[in-house]
């Protein structure tokens, strides 16, 4: 018994100069800097009411954490290591807006190990509000234009969306960094013509909701008529030099899904020529030998046989290629699901698919190519891959 007990102490002083041996090894030589983790506060982000957070360290130590400079913790000590500490960042108690926050932790070693931690984040506790920007005298629109809308905010926005016609449409800041965010909303040809709820659901930065609630209303348009004749050889001809429309309907709808979500144009479009003489208003129902009766959505328009075109607003060249029924044909993106195209050119523009192009600039000359009788301009703009009067986007009240 007396051999056990005389063992039994001999481990436990091992033991224990090994424990304090290592003690006094880390607290002399180690080199390590602490690591500090902050939760429930994440960088760049918004937050209202009292936040609050966590704080954990792979070490003992002492901890301060500053706001904006000023100590929010002065010198708290940290005696276990990897163990959250919770405190409260009170939003309430401070202006709105971009602030900082700086935790600096400090090890219990003989070298004292320093580490910092920084992170900036925006408060945000204004009640959210908004209206909307134009009075309900212009919530009309004609059958194949496009329903312009803006509303007004109070502050920035996490997003917006607008309900309308069944379908839901994205809302974006008209410029950069405004507080006027619009939304375009295409009406088809064949609108019915009818009274229509419009709303729109906001969500700020933090969470709020705010929804606005209108009615709109589709105002029927006498489309006209029109013959057209395009000869059996002609039409045989491109169709051996360009490929199936099929393949530019499936292409149009890819692009509109993949539109960049943002917005490259700036102001009202331009037209791509300059127009000597409309040969097809937008929606005229055409009567075709070929094709039966239709609707054209687009306008034809021409000047001097091979002039040259030009792109109608910045964008995006999303296709340059050749169809039976388009010929020569080019489309622009504009973002946000607006596209111009431009049919039957005569040739190209040195152009290639995805480089930016800037208002004005060529992008082929005027020709006869495709499903044409003879030399002009088809000109489409498609919102949403819904085709809207392109004329409309031209005018400077639009």
């Amino acid at each position: 018994m007396v051999l056990k007990i005389k063992n039994f102490f001999t481990i436990s002083l091992f033991v224990a100069a090994i424990w304090f041996g290592w003690k006094a090894y880390t607290f002399f030589f180690d080199n390590k800097t602490p690591v500090i983790q902050l939760s429930g506060l994440n960088n760049e982000e918004y937050y209202c009411a009292d936040v609050q957070c966590f704080i954990s360290a792979n070490k003992k130590g002492e901890l301060s954490v500053y706001m904006d400079k000023k100590p929010l913790i002065n010198k708290f000590k940290i005696n276990s290591s990897n163990q959250e500490h919770p405190f409260i960042i009170p939003t309430k108690t401070v202006s709105n807006g971009k602030h900082a926050i700086t935790l600096s932790f400090t090890d219990n070693t003989f070298k004292k190990n320093k580490t910092t931690l920084n992170k900036e984040f925006y408060i945000d506790n204004i009640p959210l509000q908004a209206a909307f920007v134009q009075p309900e005298t212009d919530y009309k629109v004609l059958q194949g234009r496009t329903l312009h809308i803006q509303f007004q905010v109070n502050k920035k926005i996490k997003k917006a969306q607008a309900h309308a016609l069944s379908h839901t449409y994205p809302c974006f800041p008209e410029s950069k960094n405004s507080s006027i965010y619009e939304t375009f909303i295409p009406v088809p040809c064949d609108g019915t013509p009818n009274e229509y709820l419009l709303s729109v659901d906001i969500t700020d930065k933090v969470g709020n909701n705010l929804t606005l609630e209108n009615k709109f209303q589709i105002v029927p348009f006498p489309f006209k008529k029109q013959k057209l004749h395009v000869s059996s050889k002609k039409l045989q001809e491109e169709k051996e030099l360009g490929k199936n429309p099929a393949q530019l309907e499936q292409m149009l709808s890819e692009l509109s899904e993949k539109s960049p979500q943002e917005k490259l144009w700036r102001g009202s479009f331009c037209t791509p020529i300059e127009i000597a003489r409309t040969t097809c208003d937008f929606g005229t129902v055409r009567t075709t030998q070929e094709k039966g009766k239709y609707q054209h959505k687009a306008v034809d328009i021409i000047n001097t046989p091979k002039t040259v075109i030009w792109a109608s607003q910045n964008g995006i060249i999303a296709l340059k290629d050749r169809f039976e029924n388009s010929g020569k044909t080019v489309i622009i993106d504009h973002g946000w699901g607006v596209m111009s195209m431009y049919f039957h050119l005569d040739e190209f523009a040195a152009i290639t698919v995805g480089q930016k192009i800037f208002q004005g600039n060529p992008i082929g000359t005027l020709g006869k190519t495709g499903y044409a009788s003879g030399y002009h301009l088809h000109w489409e703009l498609r919102l949403n891959n819904v085709a809207v009067d392109p004329m409309q986007w031209t005018k400077t009240n639009f």
